[in-house]
């Protein structure tokens, strides 16, 4: 789904906030405002002014609760900023959504009064896309949605706010495993191949149509996989298909080994940028879920990277295993904390 990553998630532990502090994360800033009792002031946990004692920080939910123990906002790092961004772009997206015709970025910084630059930066901090993209996105996922019920394809088309026919494929092309009219009827006229593959982190279903792999999960079979797409044509086991489930086989076993693999998967522009930076991750090495963030442009998207990273439908072909807490924590995984950490070990020790 596309949407803001709201600032105003659960206050993280003095631990987890004080790592953040030292790291100067960003992905934290809005989650929590650090008071330094010494000098009177809050920050955000990104602020570059030099780190306190630990014994004279406080952490604080937010600058309210910080002026109500007597602290001021710090002028380098104006952390008070953060609640009137998170406004703008909850506003923007609002207008956004209910708009009949695509707002200009001048137009939508004018409502905010910001410059059209800065509202920019502060909308990509915030959702990981441009208001631009943001726009694109929706019109692609509300494709998607009425396609997925009864209907004709170009009605569709027109409803999730293209102009026409040749811009939603234009938009999609590389991205769509299926014809829209396959996805609009449960796979339809889509052919996958599947098979259920015994390994030693136990059973995975692998599915593939002819573009590339689909589905790579660890305790599926076909059942699940028919409940996902339940008009395509389901064609078990095949000699095509049986060297393309032992690259898959082989990347479980050994992670990293498998070469070049051909995937058949689709998510926001967002998603994918996220997916495509997991593939860059060399074996045996994690990175955190802000330093993806960061690493695609946008590092106030910490949560977000999140809910892609568990969007992934390839297990260990696109290796969100290698994706860990800001902390150091394993963090949580779609088929198992157990698996994980075996994908994790195995890495290292190759």
């Amino acid at each position: 789904m596309v949407m803001p990553m709201s600032m105003n998630s659960q206050m993280p532990g003095a631990d987890e906030a004080w790592a953040a502090v030292l790291a100067r994360d960003r992905g934290y800033d809005g989650r929590f405002v650090t008071g330094v009792l010494t000098t009177g002031i809050y920050c955000r946990p990104s602020c570059a002014a030099r780190h306190p004692s630990r014994k004279n920080v406080r952490f604080f939910a937010d600058g309210t609760e910080a002026r109500g123990a007597g602290l001021r906002p710090c002028l380098r790092c104006l952390p008070d900023d953060i609640a009137r961004d998170e406004r703008a772009v909850l506003g923007a997206i609002a207008a956004i959504k209910a708009a009949q015709q695509p707002f200009t970025l001048d137009a939508l910084a004018d409502a905010a009064g910001y410059s059209p630059t800065h509202f920019q930066r502060v909308f990509k901090r915030q959702t990981g896309l441009s208001p631009a993209a943001y726009a694109r996105a929706l019109r692609q996922e509300r494709a998607g949605d009425v396609l997925s019920a009864a209907g004709r394809v170009t009605d569709a088309i027109y409803d999730a706010g293209f102009s026409g026919p040749s811009r939603f494929y234009a938009a999609s092309e590389g991205r769509l495993g299926m014809s829209p009219s396959a996805w609009r009827d449960g796979g339809r006229g889509a052919v996958i191949r599947w098979a259920v593959a015994e390994t030693t982190l136990g059973p995975v279903l692998v599915g593939a149509t002819a573009k590339g792999v689909c589905r790579v999960a660890f305790g599926e079979n076909g059942a699940d996989l028919a409940r996902r797409f339940p008009h395509a044509e389901l064609l078990e086991g095949g000699a095509d298909f049986s060297a393309l489930l032992e690259q898959v086989i082989g990347s479980i076993e050994q992670p990293g080994s498998g070469g070049a693999i051909p995937l058949d998967v689709r998510g926001t522009a967002f998603q994918e940028a996220v997916w495509s930076e997991l593939q860059r991750i060399p074996p045996g090495e994690t990175r955190s879920y802000a330093q993806i963030a960061a690493a695609i442009g946008s590092p106030g998207a910490v949560r977000a990277a999140g809910s892609a990273n568990g969007a992934n439908s390839v297990a260990v072909l696109i290796p969100c295993h290698r994706v860990v807490r800001s902390d150091g924590a394993l963090g949580g995984y779609a088929w198992g904390e157990e698996i994980k950490r075996e994908l994790l070990a195995r890495e290292r020790n190759s």
